[in-house]
């Protein structure tokens, strides 16, 4: 117990320490300055090449989704979740070692070309995250968590990281085991993780790009647009495309779905109007909705 009460102590001191750095300083693997450069770039881009000519360039809900966009990337691990999860992977690891199991690595590819560890961990991570995004659309549980991010209404690059935290121990729990087991830290490749966060940025930006023939093989502006839309048909209740970084896995799985250009489109969901406006409502909200069933 006081091994666990230590790493609490120290993933607390230790995140601050951290954070305090991220905005203090300036180096090229900075995720705070990093985000920032990204978030005003891609919002320039909105501005100077505006798909939706109509939408205002702060947009409905701008400042919330640019506080959930801090919140989710760095508050969420400073008021708990950092030390909740150090504390989660050593009783794990403790777990393991119970019945006999000292290493979880079933593939070691520390060894391999950097490239290869790269493309590898890019596809593996990608394709796990499009199967946990069907989960939060086919789970009912998991889609009063997943309804926050479907409650944007007017699209824009900070839409991208409104989302229930819960989402970050959904995602970051069935992640670890996978990318664990081939030897993959959830720190490993700085550079991936900013790859990812900008084509996300773009995904939700307000820009019409399809980028041509690699709209089979990247998700996409007027992809991911029709992920929010409001109307679907009947047989893909559940949604379409799922992609988080590659439009692959939805055209190969049959859940790809564009029938036209989705500029004008409807964003939301059925009941979208009785999702409330602020942050502390909206991350209270689930919870309601699950008590309220049981």
């Amino acid at each position: 117990m006081a091994d666990y009460l230590k790493i609490i102590s120290d993933s607390f001191t230790g995140y601050w320490n951290y954070l305090i750095s991220e905005i203090t300083t300036f180096a090229w693997h900075n995720y705070f300055w990093w985000l920032v450069g990204l978030s005003v770039l891609v919002w320039a881009l909105e501005l100077a090449l505006p798909w939706r000519i109509e939408q205002k360039s702060i947009r409905r809900d701008f400042w919330l989704d640019g506080f959930y966009m801090f919140f989710n990337f760095f508050l969420f691990s400073l008021v708990g979740y950092n030390a909740i999860s150090n504390v989660a992977v050593e009783a794990f690891g403790d777990l393991l070692g119970i019945v006999g199991i000292t290493n979880l690595v079933a593939i070691e590819v520390s060894s391999w070309p950097i490239l290869v560890q790269f493309a590898l961990m890019f596809f593996i991570a990608d394709f796990v995250q499009w199967n946990i995004h069907r989960l939060l659309h086919r789970v009912p549980w998991l889609w009063e968590f997943h309804k926050i991010h479907h409650s944007v209404k007017e699209m824009g690059f900070a839409a991208h990281l409104r989302f229930h935290w819960m989402e970050t121990i959904v995602y970051k729990s069935i992640q670890y085991l996978p990318l664990g087991m081939i030897g993959f830290g959830i720190q490993d490749f700085f550079v991936l993780h900013i790859f990812t966060v900008a084509i996300g940025h773009l995904n939700h930006a307000n820009v019409g790009w399809d980028y041509g023939p690699l709209k089979y093989f990247l998700n996409n502006p007027r992809m991911h647009i029709w992920h929010h839309a409001k109307d679907i048909p009947e047989d893909r209740k559940f949604g379409i495309n799922f992609g988080i970084s590659l439009s692959l896995w939805d055209y190969i799985f049959g859940t790809a779905w564009i029938p036209k250009p989705g500029r004008d489109i409807e964003l939301g969901y059925e009941d979208v109007d009785k999702m409330p406006t602020g942050f502390i409502a909206q991350t209270i909200r689930p919870f309601q909705a699950l008590f309220s069933r049981s």
